[in-house]
């Protein structure tokens, strides 16, 4: 069961599949963020995992890892997400 601001268990399932990448470190930090975080997600913070999921995997670590910041990212300015949730998840997805 879920309230109007969590995902339901298709959504939880989608962004599992979605959270398996290339690259051995973002596995990692995906599944550490996952089973801690994923199925808690509010609407608006799926949306931004959204986002995020959909970079290449090398600019989602260097965003992760804050080698970049996500609001320099074309594909994310675009996007226009709030800039309070995409920093929630990314904290989340860093593991602070």
């Amino acid at each position: 069961m879920t309230t109007a601001n969590q995902m339901t268990d298709e959504e939880v399932r989608r962004l599992s599949w979605r959270c398996r990448r290339g690259l051995l470190e973002l596995d990692i930090v995906l599944l550490r963020f996952s089973e801690k975080h994923l199925a808690g997600l509010s609407k608006q913070e799926l949306q931004a995992l959204d986002c995020l999921l959909d970079l290449p995997d090398n600019d989602f670590l260097d965003v992760v890892t804050s080698r970049i910041k996500f609001d320099e990212v074309d594909v994310l300015k675009v996007k226009q997400e709030n800039v309070d949730v995409m920093q929630t998840v990314l904290t989340k997805l860093s593991g602070h």
